[in-house]
């Protein structure tokens, strides 16, 4: 199956692609909310299909017993082309990612591997499925393989910048969008990172960057507190703190490496159906496409070891507007059709 316009082949042997059943087990699998421990969490309720398939009400998403989640979470278009998993790298498989969030205690909460397989081969439904695409049960592996299966049909590109740029039809974007265009890849030197090829383009170099979003010297005396999704009040932080833990420091990829130079350094997301993934930053902090341009207008945050590459822009008015404009311009033209073959048959967990 070739890749939408835009994306490089995926497969390069079309015989490595996965069977149409097994894709179709992964996708139960990821919807089917028995996995987790309580019996109320999927992978499919923070990786939302109709939002981006990531969850736009709340910064960061709300896990087992109403926990919230440290980060963002990450928007799983295209995830199959990433060489590492996370916002912080620290699993570069998809076969093997899914373990992490079955054994984390704020997500499924399952006390062990073996528990993850047990609960699976404990739905009757499953294993007609596992028989007949692998000869035998479910196991760890197995369950990991079909879900990463579906994952990698989440290719989306298309969007009228590929139509225009790789397509030749100089009609599928706007003036403000090539304007946007030609800042992303010029002045504004989003494309250092946000790699666009000649072919295709991911908008991502792979690496690890910290822009300083999320950094304070201090904590702030107020924070601000979600009640509810859209809800927001501000409230004394003491009293935050008094009523459960306080928030540990996040140092992106420095958890992983204890390399002092990954300090607070964090994924460099794809920007393709950006439009859709809100809110943005590894921490959920800002909310619009516009409040993420002017945060890189400004040079970033105010963290002493940010990346150098950032330094303030300068931007006008519409120079913003024309980024912005540029950015929407990434929604793939496959989208509704990726969220109707999500939403086909999701089991009733």
């Amino acid at each position: 199956m070739d890749p939408p316009l835009g994306l490089p082949p995926l497969y390069a042997d079309p015989s490595e692609a996965p069977s149409a059943e097994l894709i179709a087990l992964g996708r139960r699998l990821f919807f089917d909310r028995r996995l987790s421990r309580a019996g109320t969490m999927s992978c499919g309720m923070c990786h939302i299909p109709e939002q981006g398939f990531t969850s736009n009400e709340l910064r960061t998403p709300v896990g087992t017993g109403g926990a919230s989640l440290r980060r963002n979470a990450p928007s799983l278009f295209n995830v199959a082309y990433r060489k590492s998993l996370f916002h912080d790298g620290r699993e570069p498989f998809l076969e093997t990612q899914p373990v992490n969030v079955f054994l984390e205690p704020r997500e499924f909460a399952l006390p062990s591997a073996g528990a993850v397989v047990e609960r699976v081969r404990s739905l009757p439904e499953y294993a007609g499925a596992f028989e007949r695409i692998f000869g035998g049960p479910a196991t760890l592996d197995r369950i990991g393989a079909a879900l990463a299966a579906y994952e990698r049909t989440l290719l989306s590109a298309g969007s009228p910048f590929d139509r225009w740029y790789y397509g030749g039809e100089e009609d599928a974007l706007d003036e403000a969008a090539k304007r946007g265009f030609a800042l992303f890849t010029g002045r504004a030197g989003c494309a250092r990172c946000h790699l666009v090829g000649p072919k295709w383009a991911l908008f991502s170099d792979g690496g690890f960057h910290n822009t300083g979003a999320g950094y304070r010297e201090a904590p702030p005396e107020k924070v601000r507190v979600q009640l509810a999704p859209g809800v927001f009040t501000e409230m004394e932080r003491k009293v935050v703190e008094s009523v459960g833990e306080p928030a540990e420091p996040d140092l992106g990829r420095h958890e992983v490496t204890r390399d002092p130079a990954d300090l607070r350094r964090f994924a460099t997301p794809s920007l393709r159906n950006v439009a859709l993934t809100a809110p943005y930053m590894h921490d959920g902090s800002l909310s619009t496409l516009e409040e993420v341009v002017r945060f890189y207008d400004r040079g970033g945050g105010d963290d002493p070891a940010k990346d150098p590459l950032l330094r303030p822009l300068g931007l006008s008015e519409r120079e913003i507007a024309d980024l912005v404009a540029f950015l929407r311009s990434l929604t793939g033209d496959d989208v509704d059709a990726l969220i109707g073959e999500a939403r086909s048959s999701p089991p009733d967990g």
